[in-house]
């Protein structure tokens, strides 16, 4: 099972440049950021966290750009996976954001893996023109576009909210025009169906229960849609509690994503070497 961190970006606090590296070299796999263009003050959509309009915490507000963030990241770094955790496609031109994707992957040697959402603030999705009942059609269209850009010479795409004629786009992704996606989404029936048909595997949310049962389900509907191999599955982590982190690891876990503090980058790059031992790493050699 790999392990991997992710900085909840703001404009004060460690850079992602700097934690990035701290964990590269610290022996981390894989380095996430999250993702909100903007949050409407007033809006309808609850919190999933809170259940309310109360926001858990301001960096919501102060979210850098994760492809901005992820490129500095990439400029610092050789090995580790850079990742979001989770971005919202469905907040961008497609055309645009599948060449910053293919971009990032080309510059960063095939490092970039895309973890998405659907969105739970719907009045940030709204201010993008998605409207929140088709949140579902918007995210897979955006990936579906994205795909036959990284893949096809020629690419087009028809769809209901995204279309374009034949086109050219390069760069295309290192892997054979494949960047892995992640659908992190709550553990639901509907939605680990989603990721059978439309992405590589699965982001929990914080605070997952039944972890363990979620996962054999999933891989229960990978085999049963004849899809090859296993899906990936990342879990969002607290605290490294070892007995949790095994099971996790027999149900079929991939990788672990531990959060990082909001704090200066001393103590965030301390955390970091602390947070490695705890989990038996040995560094980057």
């Amino acid at each position: 099972m790999r392990h991997g961190v992710v900085l909840f970006t703001s404009d004060r606090g460690i850079s992602p440049a700097q934690a990035a590296q701290a964990a590269e070299a610290a022996g981390f796999d894989s380095f996430a950021v999250p993702e909100h263009t903007h949050i409407p003050v007033r809006r309808e959509a609850a919190h999933p966290g809170t259940g309310t309009a109360e926001l858990p915490d301001d960096r919501y507000r102060r979210t850098l750009d994760p492809w901005v963030a992820l490129a500095t990241a990439a400029s610092v770094t050789q090995r580790i996976t850079l990742s979001t955790a989770v971005a919202l496609p469905t907040e961008h031109d497609p055309i645009t954001l599948a060449k910053t994707i293919a971009t990032l992957d080309h510059l960063s040697g095939g490092r970039v893996r895309v973890g998405v959402g659907f969105g739970w603030n719907t009045d940030e999705l709204a201010d993008h023109g998605i409207p929140g009942g088709r949140r579902r059609t918007a995210l897979r269209e955006h990936l579906e576009a994205a795909r036959a850009l990284w893949t096809q010479e020629e690419a087009s795409y028809e769809g209901e909210l995204v279309r374009f004629g034949p086109s050219w786009a390069w760069p295309k992704p290192v892997r054979d025009g494949h960047v892995p996606v992640l659908l992190g989404a709550g553990g639901t029936e509907r939605n680990l169906a989603w990721v059978v048909q439309h992405a590589d595997g699965w982001i929990t949310t914080p605070g997952e229960r039944g972890v363990d049962d979620r996962v054999r389900r999933l891989r229960e509907l990978w085999r049963g849609a004849g899809r090859e191999g296993d899906p990936e599955v990342v879990a969002l982590a607290g605290k490294p509690d070892p007995g949790t982190l095994e099971a996790w690891a027999d149900s079929g876990v991939t990788e672990v994503l531990f959060g990082l503090p909001d704090a200066p980058a001393d103590e965030v790059t301390a955390y970091i070497a602390r947070l490695a031992t705890r989990v038996g790493l040995g560094g980057a050699g």
